[in-house]
């Protein structure tokens, strides 16, 4: 009993004891925890730390290896490239070579050889030197046939002036002009004067007035009144070059009868006689009657087309 009597007077000793025993434990035990929590922090962030820059180490060497690999893949492209680049440039300065060899081979031996055109300007300028001569010839020639036609030209206008002045030719009675009785000798143009014949004029025929009957012109225009030739053309004869005309109908407009009116040529007495004599004339020269029905349809069709021919240019001229 004793020993409950003391441990109940010890009881109140013992809590208090407990409690702030168990107060100092906890605040150790906080202060342990802190140290604790902040040793693990820092243990760990030595770890990432050393963690990442493990990794930072894997990534520069393989980030090396990577732009290494991609360096050297370059270089060995960038080297094809030039390889290939000067082979190229070696094979077009060859063929440049070899075409330029050719190309002046070629032009050398067929376009622009030396000696043949050597030889063929040596031809031109013989030749020019040839035409040069024969022009000139023909220029001296020229001009010598001009002159000598100036001259003869000259001596026939004297010769006509001579002949139109004979009159002033002296006489044994009367000297003339050009002989002066104080010269020595004649003037050239009394001798020239002296040569001449004098100049005859001569005398206008009259032409015979003659009146046209109405039966000579029916008469002339027949086709026997044109003019014919003696003799025939040779049959090898060439005709001549060019639009020309045959002659037949030549000659038949240039000798074209006379075909007065009847007005100006007959009697007003014998009109009526003149035409019925016309009349009779031109019914034994048809052959039918149908001729004017085929004479008056071929002029309505003429007519006709040239009237369509004149529509067409005028509405030409106004689309226009």
């Amino acid at each position: 009993m004793a020993t409950l009597a003391r441990l109940q007077a010890r009881s109140t000793c013992l809590g208090q004891q407990f409690y702030f025993r168990n107060s100092v434990v906890d605040v150790f035990r906080k202060k342990e925890y802190d140290a604790a929590v902040k040793i693990q922090s820092w243990f760990r962030g030595c770890q990432i730390r050393a963690y990442i820059r493990y990794l930072q180490r894997i990534v520069i060497v393989l980030q090396k290896w990577w732009r290494g690999y991609s360096a050297r893949k370059h270089y060995q492209l960038i080297v094809k490239l030039a390889y290939h680049t000067m082979k190229m440039n070696t094979y077009n300065a060859m063929a440049v070579r070899i075409q330029k060899l050719w190309r002046g081979y070629r032009i050398r031996k067929y376009c622009f050889d030396y000696f043949y055109l050597k030889a063929y300007l040596r031809a031109v300028s013989e030749t020019n030197d040839t035409i040069r001569e024969a022009l000139e010839e023909f220029a001296d020639m020229k001009e010598r046939e001009e002159t000598k036609a100036d001259l003869e030209r000259e001596e026939k206008q004297r010769d006509d002036r001579a002949r139109k002045m004979h009159y002033l030719l002296s006489t044994k009675q009367i000297p003339g002009i050009y002989n002066s009785p104080f010269r020595k000798e004649p003037d050239p143009w009394e001798l020239r004067l002296q040569k001449a014949k004098p100049l005859t004029h001569r005398r206008s025929q009259a032409k015979p007035t003659c009146s046209v009957q109405l039966s000579s012109w029916l008469a002339c225009t027949s086709a026997r009144s044109f003019p014919r030739s003696e003799f025939l053309p040779p049959i090898d004869r060439k005709q001549c070059q060019g639009p020309f005309r045959d002659i037949a109908e030549v000659l038949k407009q240039r000798y074209k009868p006379l075909e007065p009116t009847l007005r100006s040529e007959e009697p007003i007495s014998e009109l009526k006689a003149a035409r019925e004599d016309f009349k009779r004339q031109e019914w034994t020269k048809n052959i039918h009657d149908n001729m004017i029905s085929r004479l008056y349809c071929q002029h309505l069709i003429s007519s006709q087309s040239m009237e369509n021919y004149i529509q067409k240019l005028d509405k030409f001229y106004k689309g226009c």
